[in-house]
């Protein structure tokens, strides 16, 4: 179809659920209210310090962003390497995956509960506040140890990722997901004062946020259950071919 590799094909409707996986991520039940005192700690001032303009925040914001998409690219290369070295199991992987995310998706949906989901596991940055360098370290921790708030979707990603044999679209896509997760994370810094304002008006509905989550781990997991990604992603390819100048 259209002369088109599969990974091409399919790399453009994955990208899209990886920016919307990292933004949702970002207004997840345990990552938006903590915004504000993470800003204030890498900036070295309080929160009513932050608000007050004391410090700008936009330098440790975008290490703080540096870092976790350090760790999320290797994350993205080790998914795709390991989908190529068991290339001939690669159907059934994508099916044990959806099945994975699917369950995960249902977490969120209220459907079932799983407590490990329901429990937070933080590391610890150490005492590197008000530095960049804090700030970076601050991300590398973020992304290494902060579940369950970006577990089920960055383990979405991943699947995704692992269903390529190409190291670069692994990266590609994580690099897409840490952007969806990041760019808020740095408007927040360049506005904070509105940005608080905004997340306080967002806190009462983060319940939506965290279903419209689920619902979107079980569409991807069905997708990638049934194998009807491929398909799905040749249909807008052929509906709209301009799109393939983007892969």
């Amino acid at each position: 179809m259209l002369g088109i590799e599969l990974a091409d094909a399919t790399f453009l409707p994955a990208a899209t659920v990886a920016l919307l996986a990292g933004i949702l991520s970002f207004l997840s039940p345990c990552v938006l209210p903590v915004v504000p005192p993470y800003l204030a700690y890498m900036t070295g001032v309080g929160v009513g310090g932050l608000k007050a303009g004391e410090r700008s925040a936009v330098v440790p914001a975008l290490f703080f962003i540096l870092g976790l998409s350090t760790v999320f690219l290797l994350m993205g290369m080790a998914a795709s390497a390991f989908g190529r070295l068991f290339l001939q199991w690669q159907d059934w992987l994508a099916r044990g995956a959806g099945l994975v995310v699917i369950v995960m998706g249902l977490h969120f949906l209220r459907v079932i509960r799983i407590p490990f989901l329901d429990s937070e596991a933080r590391l610890d940055a150490g005492e590197q506040g008000g530095t960049s360098f804090g700030a970076y370290i601050l991300g590398l921790a973020f992304a290494f140890g902060w579940t369950p708030c970006i577990g089920p979707q960055l383990g979405m990603i991943l699947s995704l990722a692992a269903t390529g044999a190409e190291t670069s679209r692994g990266a590609a896509l994580l690099a897409v997901y840490a952007l969806g997760l990041g760019i808020p994370f740095l408007l927040s810094a360049i506005f904070i004062n509105r940005a608080i304002g905004l997340m306080n008006r967002i806190k009462p509905h983060l319940k939506l946020i965290e279903r419209i989550m689920g619902a979107l781990l079980v569409a991807v997991g069905l997708a990638l259950l049934t194998g009807a990604f491929p398909v799905f992603a040749y249909w807008l390819l052929e509906t709209f071919p301009w799109l393939a100048r983007l892969g």
